[in-house]
């Protein structure tokens, strides 16, 4: 004869919260068999697990957003040639090669900052949503970090100020490592360019700290191309269209060599008479150039025009004293 216990055991369950915690209680119950771990099933796992995958999503957009930078950023500044340009590159090899490292430059310049932007958001973020899971109310942080923020704002606007014409700087390109700019206070070959400060070197060789933000105006010597103007003075009793011809032909014989042909872009230009004075007659010579050969041009120009003149027996101006007697030799030096 079967007889039924009336009084059945009782297993023990934990107090278990209701909603989603209350199934993750009750399934670390069922597995450990721990009634105080079933119970801190929520702050123990699910939290951590919770602030882990924050973490873990916030460093996979960071790697992705980064990787779309750096790609965008290097397409960019490699560039591609269409094919009907391909002869043009080939003559102008040179040119290309200087435009092509400016961009490459500008555009490694701009993904820092924006790598640095996307970092910063998404830190921002991920430490938002991982006080947010433990409960910390953000209303005070956001409102003290305002306050903070103002008061950092006022003493800091020198500092945000030139941090704003640093990225404008990049953006519009005004210039880039390498280029011989004057920019007021300073003028220089750039050695670095910073969001905040850019470092030029002048020709003695000091090196200048300029506050992006005290910059007022920019002038670049070596953006796109350059102009040299040679202002080459002669005696009255010069033939003027003789010492013209000999300037052109020496700047023509000089761009049909192979070896300067790339640095001279355009025909040199005989712009005639600048100025007539009492010491002598001005002629003006123009030629385009890269920007990287402008002064080795110049000098060369120099140069063979003042071996021209003295072959032909074209004169230059006498000095002062010589034309004034009653001066005397002038100074001694």
């Amino acid at each position: 004869m079967n007889v039924e216990n009336p009084v059945a055991p009782v297993i023990a369950q934990p107090d278990c919260a209701d909603g989603s915690g209350n199934n993750l209680c009750k399934l670390v119950y069922e597995v450990t068999g721990q009634e105080w771990l079933a119970a801190s099933a929520d702050t123990l796992i699910a939290k951590p697990a919770r602030i882990l995958l924050i973490i873990v999503l916030a460093l996979v957009v960071r790697y992705l957003l980064h990787r779309g930078i750096r790609r965008i950023t290097r397409t960019t500044g490699e560039g591609t040639v269409p094919v009907a340009l391909r002869p043009l590159r080939d003559r102008t090899s040179s040119v290309l090669k200087q435009v092509g490292e400016r961009r490459r430059q500008r555009s490694e310049t701009i993904g820092s900052v924006l790598r640095s932007v996307v970092s910063l958001i998404t830190l921002s973020v991920a430490t938002m949503l991982i006080l947010g899971e433990l409960g910390i109310n953000l209303a005070p942080i956001v409102a003290s970090a305002g306050i903070v923020g103002v008061a950092l704002g006022f003493g800091a606007q020198n500092l945000v100020r030139d941090f704003i014409s640093g990225i404008f700087m990049i953006l519009e390109d005004q210039y880039g490592v390498g280029d011989v700019v004057d920019l007021g206070e300073a003028s220089g070959t750039v050695e670095a360019m910073g969001l905040r400060v850019t470092t030029l070197r002048d020709m003695n060789g000091m090196v200048w700290y300029v506050r992006n933000g005290e910059i007022l105006r920019v002038g670049n010597r070596t953006q796109g191309y350059a102009q040299v103007v040679l202002d080459l003075p002669v005696a009255h009793s010069t033939d003027l269209d003789a010492a013209r011809a000999a300037m052109k032909e020496v700047a023509d014989g000089l761009r049909a060599e192979p070896d300067w042909s790339g640095a001279m872009l355009a025909d040199p230009q005989d712009l005639g008479v600048e100025s007539i004075t009492a010491e002598g007659i001005t002629l003006r010579l123009q030629v385009q150039t890269t920007t990287a050969d402008q002064w080795r041009v110049a000098r060369e120009l120099r140069l063979r025009i003042k071996e021209r003149f003295d072959s032909d027996g074209i004169r230059t101006p006498p000095p002062y004293g010589a034309m004034r007697p009653d001066l005397g030799p002038g100074p001694a030096t």
